[in-house]
């Protein structure tokens, strides 16, 4: 017998129900540095359009051209306003001052920052902590109109510019604030072959995905491999 109660439940959305996002314009500031032109070249492949940002545009535009695919490149600001995604792929050092530079340009914009914030010694990689918890957290607090998420931080600059790897075998951690918005960046991930996007947490929990790159260093380094990561059971 149904009761009144149990026909008001709602059946619980399945996870991995993800939206189409074939169709948004996907920006990538820092897109002449080798994570950023990676992400761009794999994206525009799987048949997004892609504008690479860069200080200065005449840098974007040889890169997109080198890349091919359809691919634009524009200055940082311009890459902002044109683009429905933005994923932010600067170097660390550099990273407060072009989001607080781009603020107006990315308000109301999907923000997927992938910087990882590290130090290098004799000893090897290391993590930073920044003052506001991570990378992604400090993106928040400057874009305060944005939707900031955070993705992509594991992922091997060398296979993703390879165009002999067909597939990139890895999870991307995806962590943000709105589950509409991560369902969103699990997308964009999955476009690429290999590729699953996985929810892992809110924004607080970014610092150790951001610090984690530095073990995936050292692996390599040992191992002379291009380590990614899986989820099990997931």
């Amino acid at each position: 017998m149904t009761t009144s109660e149990d026909a008001k439940k709602v059946p619980a959305k399945d996870p991995w129900d993800l939206p189409d996002v074939s169709g948004l314009v996907v920006g990538v500031l820092g897109g002449t540095g080798d994570q950023g032109r990676g992400l761009a070249y794999r994206l525009a492949k799987a048949g997004q359009q892609v504008i690479i940002g860069s200080r200065a545009a005449e840098r974007a535009r040889a890169a997109a051209e080198e890349l091919g695919l359809g691919i634009e490149g524009l200055d940082n600001a311009e890459c902002a306003r044109r683009s429905d995604i933005v994923i932010v792929a600067v170097p660390w050092d550099g990273h407060a001052k072009t989001l607080e530079a781009l603020r107006e340009e990315l308000a109301g914009k999907l923000v997927v920052d992938c910087v990882n914030p590290l130090g290098f010694d004799k000893q090897g990689a290391y993590a930073l902590k920044p003052e506001e918890g991570s990378a992604a957290q400090q993106a928040a607090a400057l874009l305060p109109e944005s939707r900031v998420t955070a993705a992509f931080h594991h992922l091997s600059a060398v296979l993703l510019s390879d165009p002999e790897v067909a597939e990139i075998d890895t999870d991307v951690m995806v962590l943000g604030e709105k589950r509409a918005d991560t369902d969103v960046v699990q997308a964009l991930a999955g476009r690429i072959p290999g590729m699953r996007g996985v929810y892992a947490g809110r924004l607080r929990n970014a610092h150790q995905v951001e610090s984690l790159v530095a073990n995936l260093i050292s692996a390599n380094r040992r191992y002379k491999a291009h380590a990614g990561l899986r989820v099990t059971d997931v």
